[in-house]
């Protein structure tokens, strides 16, 4: 009623038998349902008339000057594709994470693999946002056959999982302080950063930094040490 569409209306949409309704209607159920603004666009592209994308799962390559400046970056750093697969990674960031490398994915370590939950001072923060994240990328192609494998998997295995993908919460990948308890350096506070490769299907380049003159970068300096030593 707050809205100004009928009930057989809205239960069409919850449904899923009108799947293109007017932005009229979706501006108006979002203002009713008080949706911010990440959500509320999130609502919109679902409803967007766009061309569907093959349903084959594609290669993702990182691209050749992307994957040179990766190695040259002076703090742990990643490329991670569009359902968060580690697609390339730096020995800084390996050193940080042993998950953290090429051919992972950070929705089934973050969710399955107890050593990397322990790294989180706020594991059950860090993966809910993990996922809100993943929602916002995949869009409106949760049919993609990678989607549905991950999410089929992660909802056999996971109750977290199960529940958090409940909720729908969605959030843009981009910057965040992450707080590590790392085995050899302690507890160390980093902020994160999530940049657009451009050129690409969803590709990302993530880079964890310290604020400058704090312990957290003496601790980041040590962790580099150590990873040249041992290479």
């Amino acid at each position: 009623m707050l809205a100004g569409i009928s009930a057989d209306c809205y239960l069409r949409l919850e449904r899923g038998r009108d799947r293109r309704p007017s932005l009229h209607v979706l501006e108006s159920l979002a203002g009713v349902l008080r949706l911010d603004d990440d959500t509320r666009s999130y609502l919109c592209s679902l409803a967007a008339d766009r061309p569907r994308r093959a349903r084959r799962r594609r290669r993702e390559t990182v691209p050749p000057g992307t994957a040179r400046f990766l190695s040259l970056l002076p703090v742990p750093a990643f490329v991670e594709g569009r359902h968060l697969d580690v697609l390339a990674a730096n020995p800084l960031a390996t050193a940080l994470s042993p998950r953290l490398v090429t051919g992972g994915n950070r929705l089934r370590d973050v969710f399955l693999d107890p050593g990397e939950q322990s790294l989180f001072a706020d594991w059950e923060g860090a993966a809910a946002a993990l996922l809100a994240g993943f929602r916002e990328a995949v869009g409106p192609d949760t049919d993609d056959p990678r989607c549905i494998e991950l999410v089929g998997e992660l909802s056999l295995a996971s109750p977290l999982f199960q529940r958090l993908w409940a909720r729908h919460d969605v959030r843009p990948r981009g910057s965040a302080t992450v707080c590590f308890r790392h085995p050899q350096i302690g507890d160390v506070t980093l902020s994160r950063e999530k940049l657009h490769i451009t050129g690409t299907d969803g590709m990302m380049l993530v880079a964890f930094h310290p604020a400058p003159g704090t312990p957290d970068e003496d601790k980041l300096v040590l962790l580099r040490s150590m990873t040249e030593q041992s290479a």
